[in-house]
């Protein structure tokens, strides 16, 4: 193992024969907590939407009779419980820490709930950061949760490889916008997917169009998406294409997404539904 160059196409043997089988690196969540299904929320880029889908899934299953979560995974850019309107601090004991409680029973955690003054940075290296959303996996009660989604950091870095190698991910979804490189976007997060050997449940495009206000025409701010040839070429589905809503941004801005009506993230939400029979 010393003489390991972590390039198996090198190498005579598998890991797993010299070590006896295949490595397992899932934590186990707090001996109180019932998770039944993990959902990432994933980009290869930043300022996508990762925040608002995540936020939004767990208020569409919430709706459904689903209970649900939101691990906030994106430690340095934590949007989450502003989202929910939630500025409380976490509260613990000596079994551990309890998450946030939106007004309609969304169980919330982030470095947000846990920082004196929520507008401070967090200014940790990146094991350190990985370091904390493994707690928040480990040290969290979790309250019987149908549906987790973790909103995670764009890229491909230590918070992915933390979530997808700690974390019994079931799925994911990637988030993408309608500019050119979002097949360079879509193709990083469905590659190291598929090297974790986790679904990809499909993409949601966000930001596809901006309806007019008067003759109700969509307007392609970024050019026509190319969303659908993407999506074909590596085989995953098109869950969503999500237009510019300047409703639902003020409702996120002022903590009430709860109270949102729109119907964009229907389908992702119907697929990420089924999970729980067909699975």
């Amino acid at each position: 193992m010393s003489e390991c160059t972590h390039n198996c196409e090198t190498c005579g043997q598998s890991c797993s024969s010299r070590q006896g089988g295949a490595p397992d690196f899932r934590a186990q969540p707090h001996e109180k907590s019932k998770i039944k299904k993990v959902i990432g929320v994933v980009s290869g880029k930043g300022g996508v939407g990762k925040s608002m889908t995540s936020g939004l899934l767990g208020v569409l299953l919430s709706r459904r009779g689903r209970r649900t979560a939101v691990l906030d995974a994106d430690i340095t850019g934590p949007s989450i419980p502003r989202l929910f309107g939630l500025h409380e601090k976490a509260r613990a004991d000596e079994s551990g820490i309890y998450p946030a409680v939106t007004e309609n029973g969304i169980q919330v955690m982030s470095t947000n709930l846990l920082l004196e003054n929520e507008n401070d940075p967090v200014v940790w290296r990146g094991p350190v950061i990985a370091g904390a959303v493994k707690q928040f996996w480990q040290e969290v009660i979790w309250d019987d949760v149908d549906f987790m989604f973790v909103d995670m950091p764009p890229g491909t870095g230590d918070v992915p490889l933390t979530v997808f190698q700690s974390l019994p991910v079931d799925g994911i979804v990637v988030v993408t916008s309608p500019q050119e490189l979002v097949g360079m976007i879509v193709e990083k997060a469905v590659k190291m997917a598929q090297m974790m050997h986790i679904p990809v449940l499909g993409v949601v495009e966000n930001m596809s169009y901006l309806p007019c206000p008067d003759c109700g025409k969509k307007i392609y701010l970024f050019g026509e998406s190319h969303i659908a040839s993407i999506a074909e070429q590596y085989h995953i589905p098109v869950l969503a294409q999500c237009p510019v809503d300047p409703a639902l941004a003020q409702l996120a801005d002022s903590g009430k997404l709860e109270q949102a009506q729109t119907d964009c993230l229907d389908g992702a939400a119907e697929v990420i539904d089924a999970m729980l029979s067909s699975r």
